[in-house]
């Protein structure tokens, strides 16, 4: 099968992920791959140069030895490096000029994974949509031999890419007719098969979780909210920053949650009150009364009030500063949301999303229909393609009705989560609060070692504590902390900046309860603790195992407990993610593209980098897929003999498959606890000495640094949301055992609670005890396992070695 894909549309981060990850699963399962440029343009206008694919660079030394004589033919063809720049020639002379259908090869499409936008372009195509425009995008493939295409946009070039696949059979019977293709010609390509990719940053899909580009989007917004942060408390101003988002208020709704913004204006939720000017300003200002310094308004570009009329940012500066009075500036952010590097899920999940349109094009049937690939519980689906347009379609039919409500209905239930989780943390509402009788002493701690996200579910907790009436008590650094009465009430101004801090403004330690049952329990009751929330990873899942076995002993125990994972090893049982992993991940990812690049000035360079995580390879193994590592070492794994000898004979046919003055340098990631015996350090030295003349080594060692740094904006929605589950889990069996004349709790009082595909479920932690193993601190089996082999796959291991 000759397959092509192209991007078409916005441009969005990722996009390079799915062409590079077509390419290569293409030619691995014995495709030719072919890039169409400047999106739906490039098919209409097809190849004008006479000579464009015959001179192809030269094949790899006869000495070198490849299993896959397929992959042998696939490898190179030379024009990426012009795909790349877009403008430069190759030594040989030739250019990309007149060609927009371009066979590539495996080594075309290295170094993808880190650039932003789409390489192989994209464009407005007008022609497209006229039957002439579909008639002469058909005869171009047809004429280059083409019988698969990936698409990969929003709905409205997923859209074009099913028109044409109806329209195919008499498009191809008319260019027969027409003598423009042979009888041969027209019984081969007689069937189209089209599977398409949501690339939009405005994640305004439906049937998917996740768009291809939407979390690089809102790294871009956090962080120019992270700085207009300190500029706007310095000068005590307000600043409305408007986003993109049409028909979706996704970026704005997440932005503002992971920001801490005052007030937000989405299409999908138009404020309550009308005049919606007397709410915001009556928020803002009880606000300023307390003592805050800064205001923060974020405004989608498609929002709207009750009836449909546009919400502009400058109206909005301009009420905040006539009614208010406050010093309000505008900031638009514009399309600085669309560019920049990918971040870590808009590698990983593009790369998986790739790899599974290619899979859906092999299975294709002129009977079944057109696919969309998209992400669904955390898992890669395929949707019929119409269905998830259609659906789409129909929010932007609600909002335009006036049915808000149909339009919420249609988001996924994160989106719904997400917004009821600002309404309760972004203000200081008193009315509503609970009677005196059901409000809580609700402690807060901190547990094993840090993690991005910790100080987003402290501030989501306290805040909403007050606006139920519960009083939140910090305790700080742990069970030790709690032992030397190191134990105060938050306030709701003091956690006003947490969300974007790192760390632990706790404190915490790996001390567990059992240090002092006896006193841990003591202290419970002289503070009065009516429910606890640990914020943590394994040693948080064993401190809770520990208290609830302690109840039969002491009554103090007999109260609601929660444990909420924040870890990046992401080494809890049952959970998928626990906070903070999102942000180590990314972490990783930045350091190797770091890195990388000092490998690449060197040429034939390898770097082995070694990551935390303790005995879980979720990290190395993730991080791996998305920078492009060549090996990886993980403790489940582990490392032998046998196979360190055949990593060496892979990264030297590797290293001789390069074409001379193109070599490139390679990651090897090395989890910490791999193996007692082959360490980093062995296994530099032993990569160094193997390589000889082909390749040098060096390592590097990331250390706690992968625990450090700003949370990102998915660990921070995640803080929000899973804390507003704790308080809510606290509160229904506080109430349950307020009504007992003598409090006894059941085991399914301690809980922790985790994130299972898109759901989120509480399970108690005696539960969790079969899911676990104990002695190494993580999970059982961990759903990321099965990516080990993708890993190996995408740098065709198995095909070289």
């Amino acid at each position: 099968m000759k397959l092509a894909v192209l991007t078409s549309g916005g441009d969005s981060a990722g996009m390079n992920a799915v062409v590079r990850a077509v390419v290569k699963a293409g030619i691995l399962q014995g495709c030719e791959t072919w890039v169409v440029r400047e999106g739906y343009e490039g098919l209409v206008r097809g190849n004008q140069a006479d000579e464009h694919q015959d001179a192809i660079l030269p094949p790899p030394p006869p000495e070198v030895r490849v299993k896959d004589v397929n992959f042998l033919k696939n490898l190179r063809f030379g024009d990426g490096a012009l795909l790349k720049d877009g403008t430069g020639d190759l030594p040989s002379g030739r250019t990309l000029k007149g060609r927009y259908i371009v066979r590539v090869g495996w080594d075309d499409v290295r170094g993808w994974l880190t650039e932003g936008g789409t390489l192989i372009g994209t464009a407005r195509c007008k022609s497209f949509r006229t039957p002439e425009g579909r008639t002469a995008a058909a005869y171009n493939m047809i004429k280059e031999g083409i019988d698969a295409l990936v698409v990969c946009g929003g709905d409205g070039s997923l859209t074009g890419a099913d028109v044409l696949r109806s329209e195919w059979p008499k498009i191809v019977g008319t260019l027969r007719e027409q003598g423009k293709i042979s009888e041969e010609q027209y019984k081969l390509h007689g069937h189209l098969k089209i599977v398409g990719l949501v690339g939009s940053i405005d994640n305004d899909m439906s049937m998917t979780d996740l768009t291809i580009g939407a979390p690089t989007a809102l790294h871009r917004i956090c962080e120019a909210l992270d700085n207009i942060n300190s500029t706007a408390i310095s000068h005590s101003r307000a600043f409305v920053i408007e986003v993109m988002g049409r028909h979706c208020g996704w970026l704005a709704l997440l932005a503002g949650l992971s920001s801490g913004a005052d007030f937000i204006f989405i299409p999908e939720s138009p404020p309550e009150t009308n005049p919606w000017e007397d709410e915001m300003c009556a928020k803002i200002q009880r606000h300023r009364h307390m003592g805050k310094r800064k205001t923060i308004v974020i405004v989608a570009e498609g929002a709207v009030d009750k009836e449909l009329q546009p919400i502009r940012a400058e109206y909005v500066k301009d009420v905040l500063s006539e009614r208010l009075g406050l010093d309000t500036r505008v900031t638009t952010l514009g399309h600085t949301q669309r560019g920049g590097k990918p971040c870590a899920l808009d590698r990983i999940w593009p790369t998986l999303q790739g790899i599974e349109a290619v899979k859906a094009l092999l299975e294709a049937t002129p009977q079944t229909p057109s696919y969309m690939i998209g992400m669904c519980e955390n898992k890669i689906t395929r949707i019929p393609l119409m269905e998830a347009v259609a659906a789409t379609q129909a929010v932007a039919t609600a909002l335009q009705q006036k049915d808000f409500a149909k339009a919420m209905s249609l988001r996924d239930p994160e989106f719904v989560d997400s917004l009821e989780g600002f309404f309760a943390t972004s203000g200081l509402d008193k009315e509503g609060r609970l009677p005196k009788e059901q409000r809580m002493r609700v402690a807060i701690m901190h547990i094993g070692a840090p993690a991005g996200g910790m100080n987003a579910a402290t501030r989501a907790i306290t805040r909403y504590c007050y606006r139920q009436g519960h009083t939140p008590i910090a305790v700080q650094n742990g069970f030790l902390g709690l032992l030397d009465d190191s134990v105060y009430e938050l306030s709701w101004l003091t956690v006003d900046n947490w969300m974007a801090r790192g760390g632990s403004e706790l404190g915490t330690n790996r001390t567990l309860p059992d240090v002092d049952l006896g006193a841990v329990a003591a202290k419970f009751q002289q503070h009065r603790i009516d429910g606890l929330i640990m914020i943590g990873g394994f040693e948080a899942f064993t401190s809770l195992l520990i208290l609830e076995q302690g109840r039969k002993h002491y009554p103090a125990f007999h109260i609601p407990m929660t444990h909420l994972p924040a870890t990046i090893s992401n080494n809890v049982p049952v959970t998928q993610f626990s906070l903070g992993c999102d942000t180590s991940l990314n972490a990783l990812l930045e350091a190797c593209d770091s890195i990388k690049q000092s490998a690449q000035a060197s040429r034939n360079r390898v770097f082995v980098v070694e990551t935390q995580g303790g005995k879980c390879g979720f990290l190395a193994t993730l991080g791996a897929l998305g920078c492009g590592a060549v090996i990886v070492y993980t403790p489940e794994t582990g490392i032998s003999l046998d196979m360190l000898r055949n990593d060496v004979k892979f990264l030297k046919r590797r290293y001789e498959l390069d074409v001379k003055g193109h070599n490139e340098g390679r990651i090897v990631i090395r989890n910490e606890a791999s193996s007692h015996i082959y360490t980093t350090d062995m296994l530099t030295k032993m990569f160094k000495e193997e390589g000889g003349k082909l390749f040098d080594s060096r390592s590097a060692s990331l250390g706690h640094t992968l625990q450090g740094g700003i949370p990102s904006p998915m660990d921070r929605a995640r803080a929000v949301r899973l804390s507003l589950k704790c308080m809510a889990f606290l509160e229904e069996h506080h109430e349950v055992l307020r009504k007992q004349t003598k409090r006894q709790t059941t085991p399914n009082t301690a809980a922790v609670i985790t994130i299972q595909g898109s759901a989120i479920k509480w399970v108690p932690v005696n539960d969790m005890v079969e899911h676990a193993d104990m002695k190494n601190r993580t999970g059982i089996h961990g759903w990321w396992q099965d990516i080990r082999e993708l890993v190996d796959a995408m740098v065709a291991r198995p095909q070289i070695v």
